[in-house]
């Protein structure tokens, strides 16, 4: 009986506690926060006008963060104050505010508090922003306040701009299509490329760099605006805000005539004479006229050498399996040819499996019994099986001599751990800059020459027995650059499995999604 009654107790004071709250469901003595996070606030809006409130904001007077735009380029749409914050689930939200001459006043850094009662939250051009107020509402309480660097492939604005508008993003890597001529400038509409998708680059006539000329390759910091298509209809593109946005990395196109579009590392059953590699030709090549060799590398630890690449791809020499090398040095491909290297019994998945013996091979032998063509013992297993615990690696090269300095034109890697890589010692492997590594960082700049150091960390994950990697990015062959880049799919081969599956769309597209592409040139 005394137990029934605490609890009648406790529930009745429970009770009381909740009849004491107030009916915005705050109790007594607490304070909402004057300012509510861009993310709420953006997520208010539902297609119409949404008037700013203390009550429609929750309670919130405006919202606190950092200024993103700039007036001193002329390239922004005027009167608008861009403010970003991620107070709300460490998301990233940007909004504009319509304050007229006095948006000019602020710059990048800048931490601002803005009081939004009164104003009404529409879109204006395509850009959500607040109107109905003027400067007086901001308040500046610092400057040059850090902002991270925001990288975002084009792809990503492109399939949620709503999401990027009124941040401050840059997008690396940007080649302009076409190339630019000598006389090209900034001023208008720019088609760039970053390797991810198509995105327009706006610069108004007025704007103070618009009749600079346009660079080979570059990063453009900015934020997302609005234009019309030839239909009418609102498209995001990128505003860069004044020169400081632009980082030059290169006046040069350098193009690669053999690109990685897929392998396969462990076959169905024994992986002895099954491994092989897949590759496109971007130009007509004559193999005894100009040789190039591949070489694969494998941090087994049951291989030796052991430790660090000493040697990058060579390491190992003839005696050693950390290396093993393919010249190619007869034959010849054609523009947008698929050939192989590797297994002399040429089957698709291991014995018992489809002969692809009608396919292009350009070199095949039995690792097992041949050694490589200077670099490394005769090996039964190029790649490594099982999980990512380790690294394998593919690299192409011009000519067939390959040492501690070479650096490839193309290069993949499956898997991420492993001996691979002491800068102290220069010793690892050497990259070169394609869709997913960069010699130099694109971002801070800094020279990064080896997989696994500064941005280049990019792999395949490694995913079992019968899977052939199915990269499926397009490589540009008048523009000298992947313009999408490769992908980390693996697609289950079955002993059944043909040519096509590795060279055409598979699975076949079903009516509500595409199927997974090779890798191709466009022009």
């Amino acid at each position: 009986m005394n137990r029934l009654i605490v609890n009648i107790m406790s529930l009745l004071s429970f009770l009381w506690i909740l009849g004491a709250c107030d009916q915005t469901g705050n109790f007594p003595g607490a304070e909402v926060n004057p300012h509510i996070a861009i993310y709420d606030l953006r997520s208010f809006y539902k297609g119409s006008d949404y008037p700013l409130t203390v009550e429609s904001m929750m309670g919130a007077r405006g919202i606190t963060g950092i200024v993103v735009s700039d007036h001193s380029g002329k390239n922004l749409p005027p009167g608008l104050l861009m403010v970003q914050d991620k107070m709300r689930l460490n998301e990233l939200r940007g909004i504009a505010i319509t304050i007229g001459a006095d948006a000019a006043q602020y710059v990048p850094g800048d931490s601002v508090t803005v009081d939004l009662v009164g104003g009404v939250m529409k879109r204006v051009d395509g850009i959500l922003q607040v109107t109905g107020l003027d400067g007086s509402i901001v308040t500046k309480i610092a400057s040059g306040r850090p902002i991270a660097v925001n990288r975002i492939p084009s792809s990503y604005i492109l399939a949620d701009p709503d999401k990027y508008e009124s941040t401050e993003l840059v997008i690396v890597k940007g080649g302009f299509d076409p190339i630019p001529e000598p006389t090209d400038t900034y001023s208008g509409d720019r088609l760039v490329n970053d390797g991810f998708d198509n995105f327009v680059l706006h610069t108004e006539p007025e704007a103070t760099f618009a009749n600079d000329p346009l660079p080979g390759m570059a990063n453009f910091f900015g934020v997302v605006a609005y234009g019309k298509d030839d239909n009418g209809n609102l498209k995001p593109h990128l505003r860069i805000r004044r020169p400081e946005d632009i980082t030059v990395l290169s006046s040069t196109v350098i193009r690669s005539p053999i690109v990685i579009s897929g392998y396969i590392g462990d076959v169905q059953g024994t992986d002895l004479d099954g491994e092989y590699m897949q590759f496109l030709a971007t130009q007509d090549i004559d193999f005894s006229e100009t040789p190039f060799s591949v070489v694969t590398h494998n941090t087994s630890s049951g291989y030796q050498p052991t430790g660090v690449p000493l040697q990058g791809w060579a390491t190992g020499g003839t005696t050693g399996k950390r290396a093993y090398k393919f010249d190619l040095t007869s034959g010849t491909v054609n523009k947008g040819e698929y050939f192989y290297i590797g297994n002399s019994a040429k089957l698709i998945n291991g014995v018992g499996s489809t002969s692809m013996a009608d396919g292009k091979w350009m070199v095949s032998r039995k690792t097992g019994s041949v050694p490589g063509d200077g670099i490394g013992a005769v090996s039964t297993d190029l790649f490594l099986n099982g999980t990512s615990a380790f690294t394998d690696a593919i690299g192409v090269f011009e000519g067939t001599t390959v040492d501690e300095y070479s650096v490839p034109i193309d290069v993949i890697v499956t898997g991420y751990n492993g001996a691979i890589l002491n800068v102290a010692q220069q010793a690892g492997l050497r990259i070169t800059n394609t869709d997913w590594y960069d010699m130099i960082n694109p971002v801070t700049l800094e020279e990064q020459p080896f997989y696994k150091q500064g941005s280049n960390t990019i792999y395949l994950s490694r995913k079992g027995a019968g899977y052939f990697y199915k990269l499926g990015g397009e490589y540009n062959i008048r523009l000298g650059r992947w313009v999408k880049a490769r992908m980390d799919r693996a697609l289950l081969l079955t002993l059944e499995s043909t040519l096509d599956e590795l060279e055409k769309e598979f699975p076949l597209a079903n009516g509500t999604s595409e199927g997974w592409l090779p890798t191709k040139v466009v022009e």
